[in-house]
C-alpha cells in the first residue's frame, strides 16, 4: 500500500483553459491568483485558448484549477479546462504573463460588451486623464469581435493597431497589476481615436466645437444625426418629437415597424415601460440589448409613432461611451455618476443606420454614399469596425431569455452542441439570415445579416461567412442550405460548395427549426416538434408553416398540421391579411361576402373569383397566414408594411384585453393530427370587438394546438415536444400552449439561446448536416 504525497509537495502541471477566454483578462486573473497562492510559472494566450504552467505545492496548484474553474473574470465563458502532469524542475523565481504563441485558432474572440462601471467612474471625473473619452474601456469591457481582424486576440490583430499607446496607457498596458492589462484597446485623449461631426458629404461642421454638444443641440432640434457607434451607425432623433420621428421614417421608408429607444438608465424608462427585475437584469447587462417591455400608460401619446399599434415598445440603455456622454452633456455634465440612478428626460431614436432592409453602415465611405438624404449630419470617429453587428433584440418571458435577433453583445459566442462532429458551414434561409459554423461540439452563429431580397445583403452574407471561415481558422467539411433552391442563401451554398468540393445537405425548412432549439439543449433521440410560421418548403412543393413533426438528429416525418387555407395570389397574400380574410371567408362558405366586405381593396371581386376557382390560389398550412386571416376578418389589418405586423397588432389587442375562455366547439382534430379551426373563423368574422375577438382567437388556437400535440405525442410515444418557428415569438401563444403541454405531464422546450424563427435556422441545419 502506498503512502499518500504531502500536499505540500512539489508538483508542476500544464493547464489548457478553453472558451471566450482572450480580450478578457484571463491572464492577468491567472497571474494574480497564482501570486497569491506563491506559485511559479507562466501564463500566455495561444491559438487554442489559454495556457498555464503552475509549479508550487500541491495544494496550492490544486487551489488554482479550482479558482480558474470557479472564479473566471467578469467577461470570460470557460468550456472546458484539462489538466496535465509536467515533472517538477527549475523554473523562474516568479509568476510571468509570456507572449502569446500563433497556431490553429480554437478558441474565440468575446463579444463586444457595454461600458463597466469602473470605466464610468472615470469618464465621469474631471480630475480623471480619461474625464469624457469617447473611448474608455479596459479588460472587463469594449469592443472585442467587431474590432477583431484575426486571432489570438492581441493589439496588432485589432483596429487598434492604427493608434500608438502614450507613454501612460502603455505602462497600464504592461503591468499585469492594472485591470488595463493588455486591454488592446486601451487608449486615452492624447492617443486615441476622435471624434468630428461633418455634413453628409464629408464637410466638418461645427469645427470649433465639442462634437458631442455640436450633436445634442443638432437632436435636441428635431434633427436628424447619424452616430458611429460600436458594431455600425445609428440614426438618431429625439423620440420626443414627433416630427422628427416621422421624417425618420419617410427618410429610411420605413412605414410603420418599430424604432428603438435609447434611455439614459432603468429609472428613465420607467416613463414610458413597465418592466420587472429579470427584465431590467437584461437591460443593464454587459450586453445591453433592445429589450421588448409592455408600454406604461401614455407612451404613445408621449413618444408619437415610435412603435405604433403594438403593446411593446423596445428599449436600450446606452453601451458605448459615445451614447453615455450625449446623456451626461443632456444633464448638464455632471461630475460623478450619481445622475445614472436618476431619471433623465432625454429619450434617443436609436435605430440601425441603413436605408430600408440593406445591411447597416459600416464605415465612412459606406455613410457618406448611403445616408445621403436620410441624416443632415454625422458624428464619426477613427476607430474602424470590421465586423458589421446590429443590435440585439430580445424579451425577457418569466427571466427565460427569447432572442428576437441575436447580434452585438452575443455574437460570435458558441453554442455547445451534444457532441463533435465534422465543421459544417450552414448558410440560413431567405429571411432574418445567419451563417452558423461548427468546429468539434461548438456552434458559432453569426450576428444577424439581414433578409435576402437585396444585393447588398447577400454581399453581406458573403461578407460574414468570410469572416467567421478566416477568424476562427475553420475549414468546413460540408454545407448545409434550406430545401428551397430559390433562395439566395441556397444558391450560394451550392456554389461555395461546389468550389471547393464538398457535400451540401439541403435541409427542410421546419425541420431545421424543430433542430435548432434541440440542438442547443442537447436533446438527443426523438421529440415531437410545433413548428409554427410564416413559410417554408414542404413536400412536393407545399407551402408549409404549421406542421408536427418526429425529429431526431437528422431523420424527420411529418406527422400532423394545421388545416390548410388558400393563398390568393400566391405570395401577395403574405403582405395582404384581407386576402387571408378573403381565404377564411371562402373555406366557411361566405364567398360571397368578399366583394362587398372588402369593396375598398380594388382586387377583391378578383381574389373571390380566384378562390371560386382554385386558380392562382395554392394551399398552405401556415400559422403565420392564420393570423393574417385573423386580424384580416377582425379588421386589425388590411395590409401589412413589415413581416409579422398583422400577428403583432393581434397580440397587442388581444394582452389589453386580457384572459378569455377558449371558443367553446372553435376547433377539432381530424385525421391524422390536423387541426380543423373553421368554427372559429366564423366567430371571428362575426365579432364587433376587435380586442375581444383577438383575445379569443389566442385562446382558442392555443388550446388546439396543445390539444392536437398531447395526442400526437402520445401515438408516438414522446414525451418531450420541441416548439420552434417564428410564431413562438408571441407571448401569449407560447405560454398558454407550454401551461398546456406540461400540465399533461409533456417536457417543454424552446429556443434560448438564438431566435426561434429564421435567425437560429442556420444552427439546426448545421445539427442536421451533422449526423447526415
Amino acid at each position: 500500500m502506498g503512502v499518500a504525497e504531502p500536499a505540500a509537495a512539489i508538483v508542476c502541471r500544464r493547464i489548457r483553459v478553453r472558451g471566450q477566454v482572450q480580450g478578457v483578462g484571463f491572464r492577468p486573473h491567472v497571474w494574480r491568483l497564482a501570486r497569491e497562492l506563491g506559485l511559479v510559472g507562466w501564463v500566455r494566450n495561444d491559438g487554442e485558448g489559454v495556457e498555464v504552467e503552475a509549479q508550487g505545492p500541491r495544494a496550492a496548484v490544486d487551489a488554482l484549477v479550482e479558482r480558474l474553474r470557479r472564479q473566471p473574470p467578469p467577461l470570460a465563458r470557460v468550456t472546458g479546462i484539462e489538466v496535465c502532469e509536467r515533472a517538477a524542475g527549475p523554473v523562474a523565481a516568479d509568476f510571468a504573463i509570456a507572449a502569446s504563441t500563433a497556431g490553429r485558432a480554437d478558441t474565440a474572440v468575446a463579444p463586444d460588451s457595454a461600458v463597466c462601471g469602473d470605466c464610468l467612474r472615470e469618464l465621469f471625473d474631471p480630475a480623471n486623464r480619461r474625464w469624457r473619452h469617447a473611448f474608455v474601456n479596459c479588460t472587463n469591457c469594449g469592443p472585442r469581435y467587431t474590432i477583431t481582424r484575426a486571432l489570438p486576440y492581441d493589439r496588432p490583430q485589432t483596429t487598434m493597431a492604427a493608434f500608438a499607446m502614450c507613454p501612460p496607457c502603455r505602462r497600464e498596458y504592461e503591468s499585469p497589476a492594472d485591470r488595463r492589462f493588455h486591454a488592446q484597446p486601451n487608449a486615452c485623449p492624447e492617443c486615441g481615436p476622435r471624434l468630428r461631426l461633418c455634413d453628409p458629404m464629408g464637410r466638418p461642421l461645427d469645427a470649433d466645437r465639442d462634437p458631442i454638444v455640436a450633436t445634442l443641440d443638432r437632436l435636441l432640434s428635431g434633427e436628424i444625426v447619424a452616430i458611429k457607434s460600436v458594431g455600425g451607425f445609428h440614426l438618431a432623433c429625439d423620440a420626443r418629437q414627433a416630427g422628427a420621428v416621422a421624417r425618420l421614417r419617410e427618410r429610411k421608408h420605413r412605414d410603420e415597424k418599430p424604432f428603438a429607444l435609447m434611455l439614459a438608465n432603468a429609472a428613465s424608462a420607467s416613463e414610458f415601460a413597465q418592466f420587472d427585475d429579470a427584465e431590467r437584469a437584461e437591460l443593464e447587462s454587459p450586453e445591453r440589448p433592445i429589450v421588448l417591455l409592455r408600454k406604461a400608460s401614455g407612451c404613445d401619446e408621449a413618444l408619437h409613432g415610435l412603435a405604433p399599434g403594438l403593446a411593446e415598445v423596445g428599449v436600450m440603455l446606452p453601451s458605448a461611451p459615445l451614447h453615455f456622454l450625449l446623456f451626461h452633456e443632456a444633464a448638464g455634465r455632471p461630475a460623478g455618476t450619481g445622475w445614472l440612478a436618476e431619471p433623465q428626460p432625454l429619450a434617443l431614436v436609436m435605430t440601425s443606420a441603413n436605408p430600408g432592409g440593406e445591411p447597416i453602415v459600416r464605415d465612412d465611405g459606406e455613410a457618406f454614399a448611403r445616408l445621403t438624404g436620410i441624416a443632415g449630419a454625422l458624428l464619426l470617429h477613427d476607430r474602424a469596425i470590421v465586423t458589421r453587428c446590429d443590435d440585439s433584440v430580445l424579451r425577457a418571458n418569466g427571466g427565460e431569455r427569447r432572442f428576437v435577433r441575436r447580434a452585438r453583445g452575443f455574437t460570435p459566442r458558441a453554442v455547445r452542441l451534444p457532441h463533435a462532429g465534422p465543421s459544417v458551414l450552414a448558410l440560413g434561409a431567405m429571411l432574418k439570415s445567419t451563417v452558423c459554423l461548427t468546429r468539434g461540439d461548438q456552434a458559432f452563429v453569426s450576428q444577424h445579416v439581414g433578409d435576402l431580397d437585396n444585393a447588398a445583403t447577400v454581399t453581406a452574407l458573403e461578407e460574414t461567412i468570410e469572416r467567421l471561415v478566416d477568424l476562427l481558422g475553420i475549414e468546413p467539411e460540408r454545407v448545409a442550405c434550406d430545401r428551397h433552391p430559390d433562395f439566395a442563401a441556397s444558391l450560394l451554398a451550392a456554389r461555395w460548395a461546389d468550389e471547393r468540393g464538398l457535400p451540401r445537405v439541403e435541409v427542410q425548412h421546419h425541420h431545421a427549426h424543430i433542430a435548432a432549439v434541440a440542438a442547443e439543449h442537447g436533446l438527443q433521440g426523438p421529440v415531437l416538434g410545433l413548428a409554427l410560421d410564416g413559410y417554408g418548403l414542404g413536400d412536393g412543393g407545399a407551402a408549409w408553416g404549421g406542421e408536427w413533426l418526429v425529429v431526431d438528429g437528422a431523420a424527420m416525418r411529418r406527422v400532423g398540421h394545421l388545416a390548410p387555407l388558400r393563398l390568393p395570389g400566391g405570395d401577395r397574400a403574405a403582405q395582404s391579411p384581407w386576402r387571408m380574410a378573403a381565404a377564411a371567408l371562402h373555406a366557411i362558405g361566405r364567398g360571397d361576402q368578399i366583394a362587398r366586405r372588402y369593396a375598398g381593396e380594388p382586387a377583391a371581386a378578383g381574389v373571390a373569383g380566384l378562390l371560386e376557382r382554385g386558380l392562382h390560389a395554392p394551399w398552405t398550412t401556415s400559422a403565420g397566414r392564420w393570423f393574417d386571416a385573423a386580424a384580416g376578418l377582425l379588421g386589425v389589418a388590411r395590409h401589412a408594411s413589415y413581416e409579422g405586423q398583422a400577428a403583432m397588432r393581434l397580440e397587442a389587442l388581444a394582452s389589453q384585453y386580457g384572459p378569455v375562455q377558449p371558443l367553446a366547439g372553435g376547433w377539432r382534430v381530424t385525421g391524422r393530427f390536423v387541426l380543423e379551426a373553421t368554427p372559429l373563423l366564423a366567430h371571428l368574422a362575426d365579432e364587433t370587438d376587435a380586442a375581444r375577438g383577438s383575445a379569443t382567437f389566442h385562446a382558442t388556437l392555443a388550446e388546439g394546438l396543445a390539444a392536437a400535440a398531447i395526442e400526437a405525442a402520445r401515438a408516438e410515444g414522446l414525451d418531450r415536444v420541441v416548439l420552434g418557428g417564428g410564431c413562438w415569438l408571441n407571448r401569449l401563444l407560447a405560454a398558454a400552449v407550454e401551461s398546456q403541454l406540461c400540465a399533461a405531464g409533456l417536457e417543454v422546450w424552446q429556443a434560448s439561446e438564438l431566435p426561434p424563427g429564421d435567425g437560429g435556422l442556420s444552427l439546426g441545419q448545421a445539427w442536421v448536416a451533422m449526423n447526415s
